[in-house]
């Protein structure tokens, strides 16, 4: 839990979409609840973050599209499942860029969106793409929304950083563990 709190500190500031649930917060929360466990010491837990496939960027009633990571023409793209030439009655198109960074001992996703417009994409199968080397960097993710109004289409970000998965180990809960004091037998928990 405290993981998906040190997240929505940094993608808060975003404009972040999520409009299907109560509050903004509660809406982020249940879908980043089902990320992978990460597993941090004490002194790191509050404000560590990890860039991870699947961390939510917006939630609303909008068609989600297809994305992935992959080439066109030898040059790293973010791959869209938007149909070139499709009707978009006033659509924009945001993208989230996440950046995983070490700050000092700390492991830290900050955020960014921009607009895009559809001129700046390259038609690949007669879908769109965005196409840069910027989409090589493995210390990054990516999310391309759609937007109308108050609506939005579900997102999550695609990325090659595998940074978190250090932090989903046997050791790395033994290490957290042990910087809390330890684990504990309970009978609550022990088998029988």
């Amino acid at each position: 839990m405290r993981h998906t709190i040190a997240l929505w500190k940094m993608l808060r500031f975003c404009e972040a979409m999520f409009t299907e649930r109560g509050s903004a917060y509660q809406n982020f929360a249940s879908l980043a609840n089902r990320l992978p466990v990460v597993y941090v010491e004490r002194i790191l837990m509050d404000q560590a973050s990890f860039l991870m496939p699947g961390i939510p960027v917006s939630d609303g009633t909008l068609p989600a599209l297809h994305q992935e990571l992959g080439e066109v023409n030898g040059v790293p793209a973010l791959m869209t499942g938007l149909k070139y030439g499709e009707p978009h009655f006033h659509e924009k198109l945001w993208l989230y860029t996440a950046e995983q960074k070490i700050e000092g001992p700390l492991p830290r996703v900050r955020f960014s969106k921009r607009d895009v417009s559809r001129s700046e994409m390259t038609v690949v199968d007669g879908q769109l793409a965005l196409v840069g080397e910027e989409f090589a960097d493995d210390m990054k993710g990516w999310a391309l929304v759609r937007v109308n109004d108050n609506r939005c289409s579900p997102q999550n970000i695609v990325t090659r950083c595998t940074l978190y998965k250090q932090y989903t180990t046997e050791e790395a809960l033994q290490a957290a563990a042990k910087s809390y004091g330890g684990l504990t037998d309970t009978p609550f928990l022990s088998p029988r």
